[in-house]
């Protein structure tokens, strides 16, 4: 896929991976629209990027009138939708027995799982319907691509992730299943496992801290720089034989246990 004058969505696209993938987006081209909660920072992004290439919408990923809503804004403002990327997420431990031994509440693991796992899906389905109704834009008959964002804790999940890890492990497990359906579509799908990466709420931490982080990956010893993510995003979108994978970005890292 030639990215130049493509539009791509982009949850959670008004900081850290996702506007880093936003940002490498307009480089390439495109035109990217942000769905995020945080309007300051979406206001401050597509300052950044130009508002000829960016708009926004604050957007709840786990309701659909919220997410209908802001993928009409999308096409409304763009006129066709070629990439998705679910980039939102959160991640709080929250481990199964407390300190006295009291069960996590079903509502806290829930909320992990609604926003990661049900959000992502959410926004990938109704982007899907909308995007299987244009014009192909290849000679394989592609129309595009969904790129979602798990975690390596999907596959080696620390103690105090259980919601995490399940949730991740189920944006990656739906990757597959979801390319062989929409194959008839012409729409790819991608998922990616990041490691540990200094996203802007990881340069908080101390540097200390942060170092630690850093020789725990095998090779390079260090957290992964949000434009390496950024990279690999790119060329999922542009490579058209890309389809049905999920992606380690984590360094060779593999967690241990806490």
């Amino acid at each position: 896929m030639n990215l130049q004058d493509k539009v791509a969505v982009i949850t959670g696209g008004a900081s850290g991976l996702g506007k880093a993938a936003a940002t490498a987006f307009v480089e390439k081209g495109a035109k990217v629209f942000l769905l995020d909660l945080n309007e300051e920072a979406c206001v401050t992004t597509v300052e950044e990027l130009g508002a000829e290439c960016c708009g926004y919408a604050i957007t709840d990923v786990v309701c659909e009138d919220s997410v209908n809503a802001a993928l009409d804004q999308a096409m409304e403002a763009f006129g066709k939708l070629h990439i998705v990327l679910n980039a939102a997420g959160i991640g709080p431990p929250a481990k199964v027995l407390d300190r006295d031994l009291n069960p996590l509440p079903l509502a806290k693991f829930k909320k992990i799982v609604d926003i990661n796992l049900c959000g992502t899906f959410n926004v990938l389905s109704k982007a899907a319907s909308r995007m299987a109704k244009l014009d192909p834009i290849n000679e394989d008959g592609g129309r595009g691509v969904i790129i979602n964002v798990a975690s390596v804790a999907a596959f080696d999940g620390q103690i105090g992730q259980p919601a995490y890890g399940g949730s991740k492990a189920g944006v990656a497990g739906m990757t597959l299943p979801i390319a062989r359906e929409l194959a008839k579509q012409g729409i790819r799908i991608n998922c990616i496992a990041p490691g540990l990466f200094l996203t802007p709420l990881a340069a908080t931490l101390d540097d200390k801290v942060i170092e630690a982080l850093g020789n725990s990956v095998e090779f390079p010893k260090r957290l992964g720089k949000p434009s390496e993510f950024a990279q690999l995003a790119v060329q999922m979108a542009e490579n058209d034989y890309f389809n049905g994978e999920v992606v380690r970005l984590d360094g060779s890292i593999r967690m241990k246990a806490r």
